[in-house]
Formats: structure tokens, C-alpha cells, sequence
């Protein structure tokens, strides 16, 4: 293959699509004024990625080399801020020192995940100017950007896709959806907010469940084999959106909505449940345990935001924290090791030695291989709060997880 793919931006969103690239056999340039940033990133699958296509990944810091690509990305991750609002200062400026070393008849591509509107306001020449849609999910990034689902392309008003470009996209086999640019940048958001809302349901539901003694992991096969809903929806419950990017399209949707005059309530509501159900761990701990036991000591499995990751954005585990600061408290987290204010123990089962009660916060594999009998010989007391169900409930434990009614 004769293409020649840049990507500008080596954090999780760049490195991975770089990796995939590459996988096809295209020669790929990856550009990061700090190109040692790559080692930061966690991903199953991604250091086997690298090592596998080492000849044809060139990383560089210098911005001029990516002017031998046919293609650019811009692929940097946008930061967001805890209310959902993103910076898109960094950004703004890789694009403008990209297209200082391009002539113009290379193709851009914007990658990022930017608001509807952002694409248009770049000036490039239209022809060779597009958005495409990112679809990567931590955990799972090298996977999906290996074999993606579709591909949403934006496009100027009367522009096809390049023919470079569909050369590229022709190679991961799946269907390509051009549009204009604002639909694909909204289109993003749409996903996303689509499933929120399967997410959403499925909290409200499973805790109705926990109140009159249905088991939501029961009901949950039956919507599944439901082809208006599907064997792959979001239904399994959890502690509210995380990580920064859902957040930041539920922020987006609202801030359109105040500004147009069109109803937000739907996705405000979302917002809220959200919340609400990133409490349930606090609220049990102190009915279950801390009403009758203050000085209780407590043990914390996982710290970041969810599995596979070593993001900490909006984590519930760290809201739990803050509102138990003070108490006794242990965490481990594979990933995690070093953590302001907070013990971190060195094992899983060095974090409950002693403890009155385990809180399960990230549903890490790891957990699920301790054997909860050695868990059970270590602790004290005898409460688990585990909203994701990941330690077998086998042993003698006064047990709880998200969807089913309280039983000790």
C-alpha cells in the first residue's frame, strides 16, 4: 500500500487509530510535541499492537514530517472539565500548526471529538477537509478501531469523500456513511446520547428491582433477544456516566437545547439519574454499615473510572472518597498506585486485612479471579457492596449489587 497516514495527537484517541492503521499495512506517521506520552497509555491488546507493527509506525516530534502524509488526523483527546465542558484550546492550536506545514492538497481530517459547527470554521481547503466520527471505547479502543462498525465521514456541501480517503477506509471493510459536517459531528453526540439514555433505563429499572424483589439480571435476557432493542444495548446497571466524553455530549445537547429554545428535558433527566444512582454505594455503606458502626474500617477495589483504563475523570469510586474523607479507609486498584491522601495497598487482598465491609467500585478481570473465601478470611466483617456483581457471592457474606432486593 502507497499511503502514507499522519496522526497528530498520541494520546489514547491518536495512538490507537495509528495502531489500526498500520494493522491494514499503511505506513503511519505519528506526530505528539511529546511523543513519550505513548507509554502512558493503558489498553488490552495495545502493547502486543505496537510490537506487532512496529515497521510501520514512525513516532516523531517534529510536525514537519507529517509532511510526506497523504492523510492527516488530528486525533488529540479533548480534556473536559467536571460539568461536561470541553477545552478546545489544544486543539485549535494543533490544527493550526498542522496546516502550517501542509500545502493544502493533503487531506485533513478532524478526529477529535468536536462540538457541530467546529469543522466548518477550520480553514482548509473544503475538498480536502473532513470529520470523521470516533467510536472507541476504553477497554475495547484497539478492537473497535480494528474492526469498525461504520464510518461517519463529514463532508462540505457538494464534496464526496476523497479518493485517498476512501482508498484508506476501504481497507477496515465496513460501510461508510458520508454526510455534512454538522450531521456527523452531531451524529457522535447522538450515539451517545442514545446510550445514555439505554443506561438510564436500565439504572432507574434494576433500582425498582432492588425494591420489591425482581432481579434485573433476569429480566435483562429478555430485552436482549427483543430485536427493537438487541443483544449488544447498554443494559447492565451502573454508578452513572463517567470518563468525561458522555458527560460532555449531555452538556452539549443542553447548552443547544437553552440556546435554540428546544426541550432538554429528556437529556436533563438523564443527567440526574446519573447522579443519583452514583451515590447507591454511599447511601448503603451508611445504612448498612457506618449508621451502626462509624469507626468501621473500609476496604475500596477500584479507583478509575471503569476497567481497562487508567482514567480517574469523573470516577465514582473518587466521589466516594470525598464523602467518607476522614474514615479508615484501604483501595486498591491494578492500575492505580499512588493516590493523594488515600492508602493504597499493594494486593486486593492486602486492602480488606481487617476490614468491616469491602466496596467493589471498578469491575476490573482481576477481581473477579480472587477467590472470595481467601477475601472473607482476611475481613473482619462480613458486608460487600459490589454494584457490578464481580466477586462470587459463595461465601458468607451480607451481600449487595445494583438490580437485586437486599437479602441479609
Amino acid at each position: 500500500m502507497s499511503l502514507k497516514v499522519g496522526y497528530a495527537g498520541l494520546t489514547h484517541l491518536g495512538l490507537n487509530y495509528a495502531v489500526a492503521g498500520a494493522s491494514k499495512g499503511f505506513d503511519i506517521v505519528g506526530y505528539d510535541p511529546n511523543p513519550g506520552r505513548i507509554n502512558d497509555v493503558v489498553e488490552p491488546g495495545l502493547p502486543e499492537a505496537l510490537e506487532n507493527n512496529k515497521t510501520k509506525l514512525h513516532f516523531t516530534n517534529q510536525i514537519q514530517d507529517l509532511k510526506s502524509c497523504d492523510i492527516v488526523y488530528i486525533a488529540p483527546d479533548v480534556v473536559t472539565d467536571d460539568k461536561g465542558q470541553s477545552d478546545l484550546t489544544y486543539i485549535k492550536q494543533m490544527i493550526h500548526d498542522v496546516v502550517e506545514v501542509l500545502d493544502g492538497k493533503t487531506i485533513l481530517v478532524v478526529l477529535a471529538q468536536v462540538p457541530p459547527g467546529f469543522t466548518s470554521s477550520v480553514k482548509y481547503p473544503a475538498a480536502n477537509k473532513f470529520y470523521q466520527v470516533e467510536t472507541l471505547v476504553f477497554g475495547q479502543a484497539v478492537q473497535r478501531a480494528l474492526q469498525p462498525e461504520r464510518f461517519i465521514v463529514g463532508c462540505a456541501v457538494g464534496e464526496a469523500v476523497a479518493p485517498k480517503l476512501q482508498e484508506y477506509l476501504d481497507a477496515f471493510n465496513c460501510p461508510i456513511l458520508p454526510m455534512g459536517y454538522e450531521s456527523a459531528e452531531l451524529a457522535k453526540i447522538a450515539i451517545n446520547c442514545c446510550l445514555v439514555a439505554s443506561i438510564g433505563v436500565a439504572n432507574s429499572l434494576a433500582e425498582i428491582c432492588e425494591k420489591i424483589g425482581a432481579d434485573w439480571s433476569e429480566i435483562v435476557p429478555a430485552l436482549r433477544l427483543d430485536k427493537r432493542i438487541g443483544e449488544y444495548a447498554y443494559l447492565k446497571p451502573g454508578l452513572g456516566i463517567a470518563g468525561g466524553n458522555l458527560e460532555r455530549d449531555l452538556a452539549t445537547i443542553v447548552n443547544y437545547a437553552t440556546e435554540h429554545g428546544t426541550d432538554k428535558n429528556v437529556i436533563q433527566s438523564l443527567r440526574t439519574n446519573s447522579a443519583h444512582r452514583r451515590n447507591w454505594p454511599l447511601k448503603v455503606l451508611y445504612e448498612k454499615v457506618l449508621s451502626k458502626n462509624p469507626q468501621a474500617k473500609i476496604a475500596i477495589w477500584g479507583l478509575t473510572y471503569k476497567e481497562n483504563t487508567h482514567s480517574l475523570k469523573n470516577s465514582p469510586a473518587l466521589h466516594l472518597l470525598a464523602d467518607i474523607a476522614g474514615k479508615d479507609i484501604t483501595a486498591y486498584d491494578p492500575v492505580i498506585k499512588h493516590l493523594q491522601g488515600v492508602v493504597i495497598a499493594s494486593t486486593a487482598l492486602e486492602a480488606v486485612k481487617n476490614a468491616d465491609v469491602l466496596v467493589i467500585m471498578t469491575p476490573w478481570a482481576d477481581f473477579k479471579e480472587v477467590d472470595p473465601n481467601l477475601v472473607q478470611q482476611q475481613m473482619r466483617g462480613k458486608v460487600v457492596i459490589d454494584p457490578y456483581a464481580v466477586l462470587a457471592d459463595t461465601a458468607d457474606f451480607k451481600y449487595f449489587t445494583l438490580g437485586k432486593e437486599f437479602v441479609c
